[in-house]
């Protein structure tokens, strides 16, 4: 008899073993994916090898681009539009304008020179005391074997300077990794229909 419950006893005990383990594990289980999951999320910034992005033996070099920047406001096709007008009609400065562009991009000043991109992004008046413009753009090259590439500007463009400075915040195909600068000059524009032809010399570091 002892033996029977002796034997008895350790078989219930080992089913209840059992019985906890399984539902031990059912109910351990998800938490613990819960958790591995969070700390994958966590986990979103990793350090690359330049092989894996085929880098490895390539060397940054410095190019210089020069175009034609055509803001053409007047006219039946024009390619800067405003999106939001000045919200001060007596305002000085155009404070709050807003202009939609893709501009051409020519080799010469002259609008029917080779087309070698297009700037397309805004610009925006923000200063109320002078002109000044914050310019978003990408630059989007058709010509050559920088075909499909693109060099992207963000900055301040005081337009009235004699020379100013934008930085080159990026780019993509041919000008991944892109930096470097802008300098522009103006070669031409009309108080009369607020057209301009802009002189873009670009310096931009690269793969």
């Amino acid at each position: 008899m002892l033996k029977y419950i002796t034997k008895e006893s350790h078989s219930s005990t080992t089913n209840m073993f059992i019985q906890f383990s399984i539902l031990f594990l059912l109910f351990t289980t998800p938490f613990t994916s819960l958790i591995k999951a969070k700390q994958d999320n966590n986990n979103f910034v990793h350090s690359l090898d330049l092989k894996e992005l085929n880098l490895e033996n390539k060397q940054e070099k410095l190019s210089h681009l020069k175009f034609y920047w055509h803001d053409i406001v007047s006219g039946n096709n024009p390619s800067s539009m405003v999106i939001v007008p000045p919200p001060l009609k007596n305002s000085t400065t155009a404070f709050g304008l807003v202009n939609m562009i893709e501009n051409p991009l020519t080799l010469g000043p002259q609008l029917s020179s080779k087309l070698v991109g297009k700037a397309q992004g805004f610009y925006a008046s923000t200063s109320q005391s002078e002109v000044d413009l914050i310019m978003a753009m990408n630059f989007a090259i058709i010509e050559g074997k920088y075909n499909g590439s693109t060099i992207t500007i963000l900055g301040r463009n005081p337009v009235y300077d004699k020379v100013r400075e934008m930085p080159i915040i990026g780019g993509s195909g041919l000008f991944r990794f892109a930096r470097g600068y802008s300098q522009l000059r103006t070669h031409w524009f009309s108080s009369k229909t607020n057209d301009a032809i802009v002189e873009y010399n670009i310096y931009v570091l690269h793969y």
